[in-house]
């Protein structure tokens, strides 16, 4: 049954897959936030209703930015976006206005949702002082649903429609959009709820906050089997003890994290205080998992399934998978594993031959099923990192270049080896250095900067030659950039050396931050 469930009809959209939720598992559980539960139905009712009130103001094919914190209700704006023949953009309310400013900018949208209609200035000036129209969900709920007009959207709608935008850092100081077609979702989630054995059965615990992709795991894996989604707050991620008990009171059987939320509970010796039996299986991702932080959850759970996940918002979701079956020693790397059904992945020096041998590093590349579309409005990042090839049997095939180093072990697995530019993964986010670099460029009385990441404290140390004060710094950067990317250290410097090509010399900044 659940393989019939799963299989898509050429060009169904996620929309298709929530009915078919809807009709099987109406009255279950579709979702839980902690104070709001809403069944299959009751989320694609409300959904519909809210489709009905947005497509009135936005036209399909437009992006939908929700400034929302996660909850069932937001889950029901994100997926009434897409009854409007749109594609939803969560964006955290967390993120400083500027940055919430140069995201509303790169979307270009009429419209934005959010919880307090006055609560923010979204007027862009980059494009004129001009703002959007903004909507709260009480003001969407007000309108009926329009069958009649849903219906007609929806014969327009295929499986390349836009179904969600992620914003991922940007090396100019510009946050990029990556956007995902309903295809290459589902063609995803498909084959990830099959290989993981996911149901109707399972509750799945979202960690991830929803703009950022791991979250789509959870999302779509939900709609499209009828597990329940239980939304776990964010604020219980600071007492260890108490995110335990709500695993244990959902019943949580899944829990597919970020590596950084795993290894707080771990580390701060959560699974002292009570183990959340429930849970069968913990997928990973996001930085490497530390072997010690590992065998503290193998130990507690030692009948749950493992599994290391790796791949980039660009790619939808992840590419590569490894099941765990033994434990690691301090000393070793878990391997990324090897790729998802649909996919290729394979590694290219810097001649761009394709590595075939053990032990030797290259770019991991990745073509075949669910490469996203790119990163909308900026065809310029697109084409540098999405590149055609022409494959084994002729055939001319896009692919997606990372920027992440990996190699081949003796098995064959593929190893994550570092990055090939300035780009980190620190929280479980991808982060560009340079985006970091700009923002501390652009405060009053800095002259030049350099952020590196010291990766044994897993810290992020900016480096700044300038009159400005480490704190008035500090401050500055809290107002232009998410806390994760506001450098755990903010040091001024009275030189700043260049290497033999004249560029700022990174290692000896490296160095100083490893002091």
């Amino acid at each position: 049954m659940q393989k019939k469930i799963l299989n898509s009809a050429p060009g169904m959209n996620l929309l298709d897959h929530l009915e078919r939720t809807e009709k099987r598992c109406g009255y279950k559980t579709a979702v839980d936030d902690g104070s709001c539960r809403l069944t299959w139905h009751g989320l694609a009712s409300l959904s519909r209703q809210i489709g009905s009130a947005l497509s009135r103001h936005v036209s399909p094919g437009s992006p939908v930015p929700v400034l929302m914190e996660k909850s069932a209700r937001t889950l029901a704006v994100m997926l009434g976006a897409v009854y409007a023949g749109c594609f939803y953009v969560p964006v955290s309310p967390d993120n400083p206005p500027e940055r919430i400013r140069k995201i509303l900018d790169t979307l270009d949208s009429p419209i934005v949702v959010t919880e307090d209609s006055g609560s923010s200035d979204f007027t862009c000036p980059e494009t004129g002082g001009i703002s959007p129209k903004v909507f709260t969900p009480e003001m969407l709920m007000q309108e009926e649903t329009d069958t009649e007009r849903l219906d007609s959207i929806r014969t327009g709608m295929s499986g390349q429609d836009l179904l969600y935008g992620i914003f991922t850092s940007g090396s100019t100081g510009t946050p990029k959009a990556v956007v995902v077609n309903h295809e290459a979702a589902i063609r995803f989630i498909g084959h990830f709820t099959e290989l993981f054995g996911i149901t109707e059965d399972d509750r799945l615990g979202n960690q991830a906050p929803f703009d950022f992709d791991v979250s789509v795991k959870d999302i779509c894996s939900a709609v499209m089997t009828g597990a329940q989604l239980v939304l776990i707050p964010k604020k219980l991620f600071t007492t260890p003890p108490v995110l335990i008990d709500y695993l244990c009171e959902k019943q949580v059987t899944t829990l597919t994290w970020a590596v950084s939320a795993l290894t707080l509970i771990s580390s701060l010796k959560g699974l002292d205080y009570r183990i959340p039996v429930c849970v069968k299986r913990v997928l990973f991702s996001g930085e490497a998992m530390p072997p010690g932080q590992l065998r503290i959850w193998q130990k507690a759970l030692p009948d749950a399934a493992f599994v290391n996940l790796y791949g980039p918002t660009e790619i939808t979701c992840n590419c590569t998978y490894y099941p765990i079956g033994r434990e690691f020693s301090d000393n070793e790397k878990i391997p990324a594993g090897r790729p998802f059904p649909g996919r290729q992945v394979f590694l290219l020096d810097e001649d761009g031959r394709e590595i075939v041998s053990p032990a030797r590093r290259g770019e991991i590349c990745v073509a075949g099923e669910s490469v996203s579309c790119g990163y909308y409005r900026n065809p310029e990042a697109t084409a540098r990192s999405f590149v055609r090839r022409t494959d084994s049997s002729g055939k001319e095939e896009l692919f997606y270049r990372t920027g992440d180093l990996a190699y081949y072990n003796e098995n064959g697995e593929l190893v994550f080896a570092g990055r090939k530019d300035f780009q980190i993964k620190h929280m479980g986010r991808r982060i560009e250095l340079e985006e970091i670099e700009s923002a501390l460029n652009g405060i009053d009385h800095v002259e030049k900067s350099c952020c590196v990441f010291d990766p044994d404290r897993k810290r992020i140390v900016g480096f700044y030659l300038g009159d400005a004060v480490p704190a008035d710094v500090r401050k500055s950067m809290k107002e232009k950039l998410p806390l994760y990317m506001v450098p755990s250290r903010i040091i001024r410097t009275e030189v700043m050396p260049l290497n033999k090509n004249g560029k700022t010399d990174r290692s000896y900044f490296q160095r100083q931050a490893c002091l």
